[in-house]
């Protein structure tokens, strides 16, 4: 990228507007048919099981837009009062059995460091070729095998059937060893006390104690509601599936959209936010139908640029700033495979590599 391109020659401002009704026709045509679809695989199951797949594939894309549409009110620009923004987005959190204001923190700090890989490793904590090279042949190859493509199955059911769960199971453990070590320590201490001196280690707010505890409130009474009028065996089934696909393409989506041949990935030294926006972000150039499901995340460089800009603006951003994006690295469906490879982050030349490219460089420099 040239570095006479600034911020400020983007066109940026006329998009940030939001638009309540569409933002809220949005929710509409998507929580709507979510909810539709699973009275129809309920009753489609009466018929025949064979009716099912297609249901659960439009609940899969109608779940991931309920993601997508959540990012947006994580970053304040779908509605235009913040507090719309944060119940619709504790709601469609629900969807995915993720707390949305705690997701939304940890992914603002992303928006912060795209791009400085040592402070932000992506989404599946990356090593450094240095740090790769200092694991035993054991490690290095379990390394591997735990970012393997296919993990993104189990590993995003984990991440949002579980994850949320365990947090706070952990946490509660973790208060109570504190406040039992406090009251050791002096006995007088109040609890209020105990409270103000607990460092926290999976949240850094109240606000993300209480989405945290809520979410987890309303996820498991409704998983035990819908088990009792669904029935535990097709609920839990079907549900499961969903969550595990819709995970699935999200973190295959979020991950070609900073991890591909090329891109920014330099030290916190000389590290500049907008070549880690311009050329840290790929535009996916997926079929229309997946854009929509997507809430048109494909144009995420405009996205990185600034995030107060609501979904159903990036498109046109996108195309009035598209002279400025020539440096914008373009990821088609054919070419994911080979960014799931890039798993090392090489940070004496600041770029990503595989690790079939680290093992090629050890074994020339080693003659």
């Amino acid at each position: 990228m040239e570095n006479v391109i600034k911020k400020s020659d983007f066109v940026l401002s006329p998009y940030m507007k939001r638009d309540n009704v569409r933002a809220a026709f949005q929710i509409l045509n998507t929580l709507g048919p979510y909810i539709f679809l699973w009275f129809l695989a309920a009753e489609a199951t009466k018929f025949s099981i064979f009716l099912l797949p297609p249901v659960v594939l439009l609940l899969v894309l109608f779940s991931l837009r309920c993601f997508s549409l959540m990012h947006d009110c994580g970053h304040y620009s779908l509605f235009e009062s913040k507090k719309v923004n944060r119940v619709v987005g504790f709601i469609l959190g629900l969807v995915n059995a993720i707390p949305q204001y705690w997701w939304s923190r940890d992914h603002a700090f992303h928006h912060k460091t795209n791009g400085d890989w040592e402070r932000y490793r992506s989404i599946g904590d990356f090593l450094s070729t240095i740090e790769f090279a200092q694991l035993s042949p054991f490690d290095q190859k379990l390394y591997g095998i735990l970012r393997h493509p296919w993990m993104i199955f189990p590993g995003g059911f984990f991440y949002l059937a579980f994850k949320p769960r365990l947090i706070l199971i952990d946490e509660t453990f973790r208060f109570i060893a504190h406040a039992v070590s406090c009251w050791r320590k002096n006995s007088a201490m109040t609890r209020s006390e105990i409270i103000r001196t607990y460092k926290p280690q999976n949240w850094t707010t109240a606000g993300e104690f209480w989405d945290v505890l809520l979410n987890n409130v309303c996820v498991i009474s409704s998983w035990i509601l819908l088990c009792r009028w669904l029935g535990t065996g097709f609920f839990l089934g079907t549900y499961s599936v969903v969550l595990m696909l819709s995970a699935a393409i999200f973190i295959c989506v979020f991950f070609v959209q900073h991890n591909f041949e090329g891109a920014y990935a330099h030290k916190t030294e000389g590290w500049d936010y907008l070549q880690g926006a311009i050329e840290g972000s790929s535009y996916l150039d997926i079929p229309e139908i997946l854009k929509w499901f997507t809430a048109d995340i494909s144009y995420h460089s405009i996205h990185h640029l600034s995030e107060k800009i609501p979904n159903y603006n990036l498109r046109a951003c996108h195309q009035r700033n598209h002279h400025l994006l020539t440096q914008t690295k373009t990821i088609r469906i054919r070419d994911m495979l080979a960014c799931s490879k890039l798993i090392l982050w090489d940070s004496e030349d600041d770029r990503l590599v595989s690790i079939q490219t680290f093992y090629r460089q050890q074994s020339r420099s080693s003659f």
